[in-house]
Parts: C-alpha cells; structure tokens; sequence
C-alpha cells in the first residue's frame, strides 16, 4: 500500500480553510487555479506510483466532521469529485489492478456513493463514532471493502480490555460477515491508549478472525 496524495485537504492547507470555501462560492477562478494546481501534482505522482509492482493505492483526502461533512456535498461534487475520477482513471489507465483505499474520517455517508461511482474499493476509517459500521456495510458492502472500524475516541482509549474484545468481535461479525473487512484501529493510537487495550485487540483479533459456520472466515 502506497500514499498517493490528496485533493481536498492539500488545496485548504494551501490556501487556508475559510478562504478556499469562500473562494469556491465567490473567487471560483483562484478557487479552480489552486485546486487544480493540487489535482495535477496528485495525478502526476499517482501516476507514476502506479507503474510500480502495487496491490492498493491510497488517497487521504478528510471531509468529514463528527456529525456531518466539512463541506455540502453539493460543493464537493462539483469542485472534488470531478477531479478523483480523473485521478481514479488515469491511475487504472496505467494499472487496471489496483485497489484504490480512500481515507476520510468523520460522517462522510452522503458521498459513499459518489466514492463507489468514482472507483473507490476500500473505506477507511469507517469512524463508528460517527458512521455505524454495520449500517455502511448492510448499504455498501456489495461495492466496498472496508479498513478499520474499531473506535479510538471510546473504545481503545477509555474502554477495558473487554470492551475492545466486544468491539472487535462485534465487527468482525457484522462488518466482516461475507468478507471484506481489514479490522483496524480507526486512527493512530495516542498515547492514553493502556497497553492493556493495544494486547487485548490482537488477541480478540486471533481468537474471533475465524468463526465457525458456513462463510465465517473473515479477514483481520
């Protein structure tokens, strides 16, 4: 798995969060300038990433908030959207066997289908604090595979190491029914995070990546 780059997240760091929001409803000509400034060094590297022996390309590009997208959905169509195809395609141009993994933390419900239509594979975090992981994968699971999960806001920091064995399990039951789940930590883990959680994790993953029944092996 290699970074290819970002969109969204480089353009804001470029031009500053509030300015590159109002440039996109009132200064759309710098708006389009920085973006697309953005978009071609993201397409340039993608792209030569792409010629290398890789099984899974990825994109970090954060639009959501707890509750909701940073941004209306309606402006990141028209603004980002367009621009991730381009990448998406030129990427599958050069290796039409790559996985593309896009990484967005927060409520990002509204534009899981637009990520589908655009040639997403693999949703990562799948932040449950924000998104129910069971919902997302009984709507999108036929389209994604999904990388994460498991929260780090609750759970892993504050929880016991039941509780992240729950979790765990929980997941790995519902998320990875049928496959297509990488269980993960939904972010780094900061350092409040007791070793004890860290130890009790893995094991949960060992003890429960296989289930018995028929279609029960899951991927952890």
């Amino acid at each position: 798995i290699t970074y290819g780059g970002s969109i969204f997240e480089w353009s804001w760091w470029l031009r500053g969060y509030e300015n590159l929001l109002i440039d996109m409803m009132s200064n759309k000509s710098l708006a389009e300038a920085v973006i697309n400034k953005v978009t071609d060094f993201t397409l340039d590297i993608s792209k030569k990433i792409a010629k290398s022996d890789i099984d899974i390309l990825a994109y970090y590009d954060d639009v959501g908030m707890q509750n909701g997208m940073m941004i209306r959905p309606s402006l990141w169509r028209e603004w980002i959207k367009p621009r991730w195809r381009m990448v998406f395609e030129a990427v599958r141009r050069v290796n039409p066997h790559v996985k593309i993994f896009f990484h967005s933390d927060g409520n990002i419900k509204e534009i899981i289908p637009d990520l589908i239509d655009i040639g997403v594979d693999i949703l990562n975090p799948v932040q449950p604090e924000s998104m129910d992981p069971t919902q997302i994968k009984r709507e999108f699971g036929k389209y994604l595979a999904f990388w994460g999960t498991v929260g780090v806001q609750k759970t892993m920091p504050l929880g016991s190491p039941l509780d992240v064995k729950r979790e765990v399990k929980k997941r790995i039951e519902t998320v990875g029914k049928e496959g297509g789940l990488i269980i993960a930590p939904s972010n780094v883990l900061e350092p409040e995070v007791p070793w004890e959680n860290i130890l009790a994790f893995i094991e949960a993953v060992k003890e429960f990546g296989v289930l018995s029944g028929s279609n029960s092996k899951k991927e952890g």
